[in-house]
């Protein structure tokens, strides 16, 4: 079993983040200008999407060193990411884009950072769920808890916002089979390794996964923990991952809103308060899971667990 240290928590039973709103201003991309970005001493951080940033964000993705939603967007789920790849390289870790942190991205995986979709029949037949129930109880009435639209299932698959994938494709539907789209390229051939330990960092809001040699092979950005639900430091071990897994509130949780005084269970789907993974643990009630809200993960605070994004 994989070893599992929490630093500074632990964990207390889970369900939705409590989102941190931030505004989003797209501008447009083209595939030459992302594929062929550059660092340059002209470089700089901005509140808009920028074809560098939208690349280096699908190669630290490919790395395993995740930036949360790719957006081409800087801000601190980028720079931790950045961090701890430059960490793992032994590069100067201080989450800035130099050129030396640049060229080593490019060297671990140099394909294209966009590619061409083509929209296949399993993206578009649903079923969606249009209005989603806030509340547990109606929750539980639903099958499947489903995407809204095919735009956010093509957007979860390519690990994107759907304000990047509007931009990537401007006037284009998402609705209709056999349209081509551009995407990012997380599909290209990803950086491997053995875990063995998984380090949980409340603080910093990020997970670390490390190799035999202690070697940092991984980062992600999670949501952990809140006041509402504190949780003491512990280790635990990963008793398994169950995918596309049901969840069961339990009153005894007493989550803040929630008022049922008996259990609920609700359906499997993205959707799912836990998402589309259950990494369960030693440790009863906690995992480290999926999220309904990849948008939310790194910059939120949860009901205890650690959510990522699916």
């Amino acid at each position: 079993m994989t070893k599992l240290r929490f630093a500074g928590l632990a964990f207390v039973a889970c369900l939705f983040p409590l989102p941190i709103p931030h505004a989003m201003a797209a501008e447009a991309l083209d595939v030459a200008t992302v594929n062929q970005a550059q660092v340059s001493p002209k470089s700089k951080a901005r509140t808009a999407p920028s074809a560098l940033l939208l690349r280096v964000q699908v190669l630290l993705d490919r790395a395993n060193f995740s930036p949360g939603v790719i957006d081409g967007k800087s801000g601190e789920s980028a720079r931790q990411a950045i961090a701890a790849f430059q960490k793992a390289h032994g590069l100067r870790a201080d989450g800035k884009l130099d050129r030396e942190t640049f060229a080593k991205l490019v060297e671990n995986g140099s394909e294209p950072a966009l590619m061409e979709y083509k929209i296949a029949e399993g993206d578009v037949k649903g079923p969606f769920v249009v209005n989603m129930p806030k509340d547990l109880k109606h929750m539980a009435q639903l099958d499947h808890l489903g995407y809204g639209s095919p735009l956010e299932l093509l957007s979860e698959k390519f690990h994107a916002s759907e304000a990047l994938l509007k931009a990537l494709n401007p006037g284009q539907s998402f609705d209709a089979a056999g349209v081509t789209i551009t995407v990012p390229n997380v599909r290209a051939a990803r950086t491997t390794g053995k875990v063995v330990k998984i380090e949980v960092d409340k603080p910093s809001r990020g997970l670390r996964a490390f190799g035999p040699g202690g070697e940092l092979v991984a980062y992600y950005p999670a949501s952990v923990g809140s006041k509402e639900k504190p949780a003491p430091s512990g280790t635990y071990k990963v008793r398994r991952a169950m995918f596309n897994p049901t969840y069961t509130y339990d009153p005894k949780f007493a989550f803040e809103g929630v008022k049922a005084k008996e259990k609920i269970e609700i359906a499997e789907g993205p959707k799912n308060p836990v998402g589309s993974v259950w990494i369960d643990l030693t440790k009863d009630s906690y995992g480290i899971h999926g999220t309904a809200h990849p948008e939310t993960i790194g910059k939120t605070e949860s009901h205890g667990c650690v959510p990522l994004t699916n």
